[in-house]
């Protein structure tokens, strides 16, 4: 996707012990993504100006997204367990004609629900523009009309998010800004080695991607949640790791190190 000389990007590192990005969660089952989603940036965007549920969203849903994976993490399974505290049965899912919940038949007192989060992921994510709105969210999030978190209300981020606000196109940011991955994850992703070099994957939206997703929100409202597609493409970027590139004599060839990804060519 190319950006025009009138854009400038939005960059926010998301990190936390936990995070929860959910795009099909329903009644007893909130999954996550691997990364995270638009509803889930928009509302934490609109959540920093203030906005309320019933707000128009067409100016932040409009924002091009990509997000750069620089910590994948780990997924976790939570659940807890309901009930009523009158004693009663729990209520159905599904309500009759007159919109009213039956009690379950047979009676069920307890239920349990699950709900994924990913442990000590960290995400660069990035948002294309114009340059005045851009500046109104950068001083948004620096100083947030409500709480900010990543996903659920219980993930809040552990540091200020702002990474900055390039003029670039939005691949370019992604592909020049430092890699965000803690000490103790880079010393276990890199396994010992020591390369010059970590690639990166990469999901951007564009028009003539391969892969939708239904994360584009149109309302928060809580009687009116409605959501669009966009389409994605995968790439990948190839970041410093802070380390010396190794010169031929320590990688015993004469070509230096290129960082080709093969599998950039068949959109994974």
């Amino acid at each position: 996707m190319t950006a025009s000389t009138d854009t400038s990007i939005l960059l926010l590192r998301l990190a936390a012990p936990l995070q929860s990005w959910g795009e099909n969660s329903k009644f007893n089952r909130r999954e996550t993504r691997t990364e995270p989603t638009k509803s889930g940036v928009v509302g934490l965007l609109a959540a920093a100006l203030g906005l309320e549920r019933g707000a128009d969203l067409s100016t932040l849903a409009g924002l091009a997204m990509g997000v750069r994976t620089d910590q994948a993490g780990t997924l976790l399974r939570d659940f807890h367990t309901v009930s009523d505290y009158r004693g009663q049965p729990l209520k159905q899912s599904g309500v009759n004609a007159k919109g009213n919940q039956r009690p379950t038949t047979p009676a069920k007192y307890t239920h349990v629900t699950h709900r994924y989060y990913l442990q000590d992921a960290a995400f660069l994510v990035g948002l294309a523009g114009p340059p005045d709105t851009v500046r109104e969210l950068a001083a948004a999030v620096k100083r947030p009309a409500f709480p900010l978190a990543l996903g659920r209300r219980s993930c809040p981020p552990t540091q200020p998010i702002l990474a900055g606000t390039p003029t670039s196109e939005l691949l370019t940011a992604l592909s020049s800004h430092p890699w965000q991955a803690s000490t103790a994850a880079r010393a276990g992703h890199l396994r010992g080695t020591k390369p010059a070099f970590v690639h990166l994957p990469v999901t951007i939206d564009d028009p003539a991607g391969g892969e939708t997703r239904q994360d584009v929100p149109v309302s928060f409202g809580l009687r009116d949640r409605r959501y669009m597609q966009r389409r994605v493409r995968h790439t990948t970027v190839q970041i410093p790791t802070g380390f010396p590139e190794p010169d031929a004599a320590e990688t015993g060839s004469s070509v230096p190190p290129v960082g080709h990804d093969p599998f950039s060519l068949l959109d994974w």
